[in-house]
């Protein structure tokens, strides 16, 4: 089933034109069935919000009573622009080993990509100047030439500024050790709460949602595209953060989009929320920006040449 994108579909609820049926489950065959004058009840000012496959219509003043749960049935044929990739995660328990394996793809020759001009460089190799512990210490990772190694036990760096909309890349390479999630595995934290998994995923085997590229414990990526352990990888991240409303219900999820080695992995995805262990936890109210952070997931996983711009300014 493919999905819209839910600020699309908001103001478009939100028209005086529209009207929906009050009654509480109604199927759809396609937009063009909430127009029909048949249907009942005006929604004018609705808040409207997905909870995987299930878009959910509320009237602020009857929140819970007024609650519309209308399952979406016929919405491939449709096209809006702001389609992105959400597969279904009915059918998948988190870090669930029956769900199927991305098929491997043989990434291009080219990993390390320059820093453009607009662009905040993170790290260049040579200092941890952008860079603190969680609690404001300064960074104890190794520092080698021209990168960074994870030393285990030294818990997670963050940046010291904080962002919201990025486009960021960052390159990384495993160790040759471990298996599964214990091969070369630390985690890149956007708004310090979106994890794209990084992990030796080179015959490799792990669960899907967990392997490298995937956004962890909700979606694989499309492909693996890893190179060996020890070979410098790179992801290209656009990530849009999620608004909240005053009152802290979610008005727009998150979005994601990611290139692994530059193959497309992650195609503007609707995160379902922020990341969990082992749990899909709900969307919270946080801050517009927050800080990314790099895990220490005791492995000496390695990072270099890192750098973001901030899309913000550019809505």
């Amino acid at each position: 089933m493919v999905f819209f994108s839910m600020y699309s579909l908001e103001t478009w609820l939100s028209s005086p034109t529209i009207i929906a049926h009050s009654c509480p489950k109604y199927y759809l065959n396609g937009f063009r069935r909430l127009r029909q004058p048949m249907l009942l009840d005006r929604l004018i000012h609705c808040r409207t919000y997905f909870s995987e496959s299930t878009l959910y219509i509320t009237k602020p003043d009857k929140p819970p009573v007024f609650m519309q749960k209308i399952i979406l049935l016929s919405l491939t044929t449709l096209a809006f622009p702001t389609l992105g990739q959400v597969p279904s995660l009915d059918a998948w328990e988190v870090h669930d080993m029956d769900r199927p394996q991305p098929r491997m793809v043989t990434p291009g020759e080219s990993t390390s990509s320059p820093a453009p001009s607009d662009a905040m460089v993170l790290f260049d190799g040579t200092n941890f100047d952008h860079w603190t512990h969680a609690n404001g210490t300064p960074v104890n990772w190794h520092l080698g030439d021209g990168y960074m190694e994870v030393k285990p036990g030294t818990g997670i760096i963050k940046t010291k500024r904080s962002f919201g909309d990025i486009q960021l890349h960052i390159e990384w390479a495993t160790p040759n050790s471990g298996e599964g999630q214990d091969s070369g595995n630390s985690g890149i934290y956007l708004m310090s709460t979106y994890e794209v998994q990084v992990l030796n995923s080179f015959d490799n085997e792990t669960y899907p949602d967990g392997q490298a590229a995937s956004l962890y414990g909700q979606y694989p990526p499309l492909v693996n595209a890893s190179r060996p352990p020890l070979e410098w990888q790179s992801y290209d991240i656009i990530f849009r953060r999620p608004h909240f409303e005053e009152n802290g219900s979610l008005k727009q999820p998150a979005r994601a989009t990611v290139f692994h080695n530059g193959v497309l992995v992650q195609d503007h995805v609707i995160l379902t929320g922020p990341t969990g262990h082992q749990s899909r936890p709900p969307y919270k109210a946080h801050e517009d920006s927050l800080p990314l952070f790099l895990q220490d997931h005791n492995e000496p996983t390695r990072f270099r040449n890192i750098w973001i711009r901030d899309l913000e300014s550019d809505m």
